[in-house]
């Protein structure tokens, strides 16, 4: 299945979904980019936050992650 997006190109689901892990990686690269020594002080801080409490907040992001992609899609009539 192809469609044609809002620029005349051509794309497919997996097309789709590497742009998106491509978006990713740049939004996860710009603190290791602009702030090095937080990312470092901010890594040693975790050691002594307890577990359930990052589980929490994985739990947290993973939803919200997916709230942003429904929200998106129903923006986008999907």
């Amino acid at each position: 299945m192809t469609t044609t997006c809002h620029l005349g190109y051509k794309t497919t689901p997996m097309g789709y979904f590497l742009c998106v892990l491509g978006m990713v990686f740049i939004v996860e690269a710009v603190p290791y980019i602009l702030f090095p020594g937080k990312v470092k002080s901010f890594a040693q801080y975790l050691q002594v936050v307890r577990n359930g409490r990052l589980q929490a907040a994985g739990i947290i992001a993973a939803f919200t992650g997916l709230l942003i992609i429904y929200v998106g899609r129903c923006m986008a009539g999907m």
